[in-house]
C-alpha cells in the first residue's frame, strides 16, 4: 500500500467549482523552487462523486483526497501525481499521458481506456475494458477486472493482481498483460507464455514503481501467438498483425 496522506500545503474544496474555476486555483499554486524540492501538495476536499473531475489536469503538483468520484476522473491528466482514497466511475485515467494516478477503492469500466504515458494504479477492482485501445504506460490493478480487459490496446503494460473476464486480450499487439490469478477466457490468438527472466525483472520494477507488494515470479504473461513465435524464433519483438 501506499504511503499514508500527508499535511498538506494547500487546500482547494471542489464541491462548488467549474472546471475553468478549478484550472485557475491550480494554476495559482507556485511550483517547486529548485530541482530537489518537492512539488506542492494539495488536498481536495468536496469530493462528491462529479464527473469529469480533474480532467486535463497538466499542472505538475502533487494531490490527495479523499471521497469517491464520478466517470472520467483524471481522463487526459499528465504531469500530475495524484492519490485518491476511494472510488471512481467508468473512464477513469482515459486518455492520460503522464504522470501517476493512484486508487484505492475500485473502478468502473474503461479504466485507462485510450492512454498513452504515466502509470494509473487501482487497488481494489476494476470493470470490463480495462486499457482498451490504450498505446503507452502501465495499468496496475490489484485486485480483479472485467471482460475484454487489453481489448484493441496497441502498446503499454497491463498487470492485474486478481483474475480477469472473458476475452482477455481481443486484439491486442505489442502489449504485454502480466496477470496473477486466472482467466475465464482468453481472446482467439492471444496465449500464455512463459516468464522469462528479463520480464521477471521488469514486472518487479514495476510493482514497485506503483507501491504493489508481490512477488513478480506468480504472475503469468499474456501475449499474442505471433510474438511468441517471433521470440522462439529469435527475432525478438514485433508488432504482430495476427488477425
Amino acid at each position: 500500500m501506499t504511503k499514508e496522506p500527508q499535511q498538506p500545503d494547500h487546500s482547494i474544496d471542489i464541491s462548488q467549482m467549474s472546471d475553468a474555476e478549478l484550472h485557475a486555483a491550480l494554476q495559482s499554486i507556485p511550483c517547486q523552487s529548485g530541482e530537489d524540492d518537492p512539488a506542492p501538495l494539495v488536498e481536495l476536499t468536496g469530493l462528491k462523486s462529479q464527473h469529469s473531475a480533474m480532467m486535463r489536469c497538466e499542472t505538475p503538483l502533487r494531490f490527495q483526497a479523499t471521497g469517491n468520484l464520478g466517470d472520467y476522473a483524471f481522463a487526459f491528466c499528465r504531469d500530475a501525481d495524484i492519490r485518491l482514497d476511494g472510488n471512481v466511475g467508468h473512464g477513469a485515467g482515459d486518455g492520460m499521458s503522464g504522470g501517476v494516478v493512484l486508487i484505492t477503492g475500485n473502478a468502473g469500466c474503461g479504466l485507462g481506456s485510450a492512454m498513452t504515458g504515466g502509470t494509473l494504479a487501482v487497488y481494489g477492482s476494476a470493470g470490463d475494458r480495462v486499457g482498451s485501445a490504450m498505446r503507452g504506460g502501465s495499468i496496475f490493478v490489484r485486485g480483479s477486472v472485467g471482460d475484454d480487459t487489453g481489448a484493441g490496446a496497441l502498446g503499454g503494460t497491463i498487470v492485474v493482481g486478481g483474475d480477469a473476464g472473458d476475452r482477455l486480450g481481443d486484439g491486442l499487439n505489442n502489449v504485454t498483460v502480466f496477470l496473477r490469478g486466472k482467466a475465464k477466457s482468453l481472446a482467439p490468438g492471444v496465449i500464455e507464455a512463459p516468464l522469462r527472466k528479463r520480464e521477471e525483472v521488469r514486472l518487479g520494477l514495476l510493482l514497485m514503481g506503483a507501491s504493489i507488494r508481490g512477488s513478480a515470479s506468480e504472475f503469468r504473461r499474456i501475449i499474442p501467438k505471433a510474438r511468441l513465435d517471433a521470440e522462439e524464433a529469435g527475432a525478438g519483438e514485433i508488432r504482430p498483425n495476427w488477425r
